[in-house]
């Protein structure tokens, strides 16, 4: 099953570790580091054109291939409307 994350963008289910609200999680330390991190490593994507309201946290679940490939969504759908999706 897929999720569309905003901007015609679709990820599966299975491969998403967490969605987070950009106002609350931005205001750590760590989280603006991993985000900054994620842009550095270009596996940060921007889904939209408008100010971004939660990001997405994504692994590949390949089991023939063991190395996992992460990606990070910036998306401008909120935390709340994306956790429903996700249901």
């Amino acid at each position: 099953m897929h999720i569309n994350i905003g901007s015609n963008k679709l990820v599966r289910k299975k491969e998403i570790i967490g969605i987070f609200d950009l106002d609350t999680a931005s205001h750590e330390k760590d989280t603006k580091d991993f985000l900054k991190f994620c842009e550095k490593k270009k596996i940060l994507e921007m889904c939209g054109t408008d100010l971004p309201k939660a990001f997405v946290v994504t692994a590949d679940d390949k089991k023939k291939n063991k190395n996992k490939n992460s990606r990070v969504y910036l998306t401008t759908l909120s935390s709340a409307s994306l956790a429903g999706r996700n249901k």
